[in-house]
């Protein structure tokens, strides 16, 4: 089996592609999964840079995202059988090995079938951002039909999924891009007001199209300045979700004044934290989502292919920011 191994933090040239050991079934509930394609998320790049959340004795493997065919089954394996194709988040924090390989063995009740309208390459790209942005919507706000919602950088790897999730439920929304492309591309997706925050103050544009009461609710994916700014665009007794430690200097003053409820999206925690019961919940969301994608109702879009022996490219690129959808890693045998 060849693998993307790291032997210690550090920039993309830490991400050496090589030959290494297929892993083995060792409990009756495991199954084995020839990985056709591994999602590239942020995470990814910032646990290459800053370290492992767990302690490792020897190279790690990275990758929450993975999507491929199962090949071997343990013996109490029930829901699947081998040439099932499946899609997961899993593995990539330290703990457990991720995807950036051809090989991985994963207990089965953290697997879910992939959509049958997609194919390997965009099922993998799927799993992180759908959950993040069904969580923060359903879980963090629980938005309503009607409302009017914000999604900053809509045309990211969360965002270009939270815009069509928020449709979905019936909300009108409004999102922020850097130029006219990205613009182009999110009305293509259902965003009803688009804001190029490069050219105006998307706090001011927010109030203007709500008649000054501001949104409902705030799908903060950015963090940092946006966050604080985010604040004064949000409704009284609205929400708040941010994907980030929003850090010093925010005005919590209106915030409180406002009677904002701040919410905090992490899908990675049931992994982080070991909740098995939260980590079924995550399967159920794929299997819904699933469902949504092959009714022709979500899309999500890739926008670099790479082969997996070029993951350090793939985390220079993601990097480099502004990319548009996701970047996806294609294991070829």
């Amino acid at each position: 089996m060849h693998a993307v191994f790291m032997n210690a933090p550090g920039a993309p040239e830490v991400l050496q592609y090589r030959p290494g050991a297929i892993p083995v079934i060792a409990h009756a509930t495991e199954v084995k999964i020839a990985l056709h394609a591994a999602g590239i998320n942020p995470i990814d790049t910032k646990v290459r840079a800053r370290g492992l959340f767990f302690p490792s004795t020897g190279p790690a493997i990275l990758g929450c995202d993975g999507a491929g065919e199962v090949v071997e089954v343990g013996k109490k394996v029930s829901r699947f059988k081998p040439g099932d194709a499946v899609y997961f988040c899993h593995g990539g924090l330290g703990r457990e090995p991720g995807n950036y390989a051809e090989y991985t063995v994963i207990d089965e009740t953290l697997l879910s079938h992939k959509p049958a309208a997609l194919g390997y390459v965009h099922s993998a790209a799927l799993p992180l951002v759908v959950i993040t942005a069904w969580e923060a919507f359903h879980q963090r706000a629980r938005i309503q039909a009607g409302q009017t919602v914000l999604v900053h950088a809509g045309a990211g790897g969360v965002g270009h999924i939270a815009i069509q999730l928020a449709k979905l439920a019936g909300c009108r929304v409004l999102t922020t891009v850097s130029d006219a492309n990205k613009a182009a591309f999110v009305r293509g997706l259902g965003a009803d007001e688009v804001i190029e925050y490069t050219q105006n103050n998307f706090v001011e544009q927010v109030l203007a199209l709500t008649q000054g009461k501001g949104a409902d609710m705030v799908f903060d994916t950015v963090g940092g300045e946006t966050f604080r700014q985010s604040i004064a665009a949000v409704a009284h007794y609205g929400d708040l979700v941010t994907l980030l430690d929003p850090g010093n200097g925010v005005d919590w003053k209106e915030a409180r004044t406002r009677n904002l409820r701040i919410g905090f999206e992490l899908m990675l925690t049931p992994m982080m934290r070991d909740l098995p019961l939260d980590r079924q919940r995550h399967v159920r969301i794929l299997e819904e989502c699933a469902q949504l994608v092959d009714a022709g109702k979500l899309h999500v879009h890739v926008s670099h292919v790479l082969p997996l022996e070029q993951a350090a490219e793939a985390h220079r690129l993601i990097e480099a920011g502004h990319t548009q959808g996701k970047i996806v890693l294609s294991v070829q045998r």
